[in-house]
């Protein structure tokens, strides 16, 4: 089991009843309820219960608190697609964004015996650590002893990817020729203590460390910062819930001289979604022992490079762009009744399903192939795509549009007997509700641009 080290010995007694303290983990809840709105709570109530409807996340109250917190959680399949998006999306604009971008993968654990700080997080099994607790008759020193050997004989977790990415910047020097500026970028899991429980929980993080000159660094982080913040609003329905500020001088990390969040307006406050620091050079310099002339560069002159960090929580942007793109509309029926229509108009580029694919009633074998046949070209065409002609229970028009503007599908096909007859079919748009009649031969080409255009604006 993991354990924050820090709270070992001071809770010895609580730690044996709350062994599975991972799972049933417990959340500081940031904002009082008393701070909040109803209407605002009511808003986080639906998406969150839409997420869990609609196949984004697995139902439950601890994963919903998990996934509103920012922290991973289980993921349902629409879920996972929108994750796999985003993060494919990061990595494509930091390593595109300037030359010199280079991916990398540190271990996620491992032994540490040179150092032995506190702050760090440790694997420990629980067993092991059961045993040395229920011995009897430990005076206390001892028992401190035992769990101190315990602890140093466990391997640290990855708390964040700045450490394997400054071990990586000797070799990695080599690569450029001793040429400044480049950067190391990497995702994944990390851990992350839970406020004041205790307990670990893991957050899906992305990174950019940047290696630049000591002048240039202020520029770089400016650059960064705009280049970040441009990328968030770029697939935003509302641009301007995103925004940026530099963070207070008595909240620096002990090694930056300068830092800037990137922050999402969630209902009930702001939360950050990526955080810039520049670090200057010292962290560098203790890891390789201060062995300076190993870390000399070549820009203009022989110097230290500077580091600038950029970090990113990839399950709160998740949330983040969910929240942004939930729409709440009303409309009337024919009976003059007003109901609510919930659309996710997700960015075309991270909608997990571009398109649905029904059959009008009286369904036949010939209706079922041509379904079969637009699915393979989709997925030759690397579209995804909601086989929704093999629902057995019968549901309406109505039901179907409700469940796939809930789902954000981009598109709905209808095909019908008319398809057979002139191969012309329905193609309904999630953001505009408006139904066209379109070719079957033309419907793979019209998304592949659709979807091209979106990611290129």
């Amino acid at each position: 089991m993991t354990y924050c080290v820090r709270n070992f010995l001071s809770r010895r007694q609580s730690v044996l009843r709350n062994s599975q303290c991972i799972v049933a983990l417990q959340l500081t809840v940031r904002h009082s309820s008393t701070s909040s709105s109803q209407e605002d709570v009511d808003q986080i109530r639906t998406l969150l219960q839409l997420c869990a409807d609609r196949y984004y996340i697995s139902p439950g109250d601890a994963n919903s608190e998990l996934f509103r917190h920012g922290m991973s959680c289980s993921y349902g399949p629409l879920g996972m697609e929108l994750r796999r998006n985003l993060l494919e999306q990061w990595w494509r604009s930091v390593t595109r964004s300037t030359a010199q971008v280079f991916g990398i993968k540190t271990l996620s654990s491992r032994m540490d015996t040179e150092t032995d700080r506190h702050d760090q997080l440790r694997l420990v099994e629980y067993e092991n650590f059961k045993q040395i607790l229920e011995e009897k008759d430990l005076s206390k020193d001892l028992l401190i002893q035992k769990l101190q050997m315990l602890l140093q004989r466990s391997p640290t977790v990855k708390t964040n990817f700045l450490q394997g990415a400054l071990e990586q910047f000797v070799p990695t020097l080599e690569l450029v020729n001793r040429k400044l500026p480049f950067g190391l970028a990497e995702a994944g899991l990390c851990f992350q203590p839970s406020d004041g429980s205790g307990c670990l929980g893991e957050v899906t993080r992305t990174s950019l460390v940047w290696f630049c000159s000591a002048r240039t660094s202020s520029q770089w982080l400016d650059y960064w910062t705009r280049q970040r913040l441009k990328w968030w609003r770029k697939f935003a329905l509302s641009p301007s819930d995103f925004s940026s500020c530099d963070i207070p001088v008595e909240e620096l990390e002990e090694a930056a001289t300068r830092g800037v969040r990137i922050v999402y307006s969630f209902n009930g406050g702001q939360e950050p979604l990526e955080t810039l620091w520049n670090r200057g050079n010292n962290e560098l310099l203790q890891t390789h022992k201060g062995a300076r002339s190993k870390l000399q560069c070549r820009d203009g002159r022989k110097s230290i490079p500077h580091v600038i960090s950029v970090t990113a929580n990839m399950d709160r942007g998740v949330m983040a762009f969910l929240s942004n793109s939930l729409q709440q509309l009303k409309k009337g029926d024919s009976k003059q009744k007003l109901q609510q229509r919930k659309v996710l108009k997700l960015h075309p580029v991270f909608a997990p399903v571009k398109v649905a694919l029904d059959i009008s009633r009286g369904a036949t074998v010939e209706l079922r192939q041509v379904c079969e046949g637009l699915l393979q070209e989709f997925m030759d065409a690397k579209i995804s795509a909601w086989p929704g002609y093999l629902e057995t229970l019968p549901t309406s028009v109505e039901q179907l549009n409700a469940k796939y503007d809930e789902m954000g599908v981009l598109f709905s096909v209808v095909v019908s007997e008319n398809t057979l007859e002139s191969g012309l079919l329905q193609v309904r748009s999630r953001d505009t509700s408006i139904k066209e009649i379109m070719h079957v031969s033309e419907v793979k080409k019209f998304l592949s641009r659709y979807i091209s255009a979106a990611d290129n604006v």
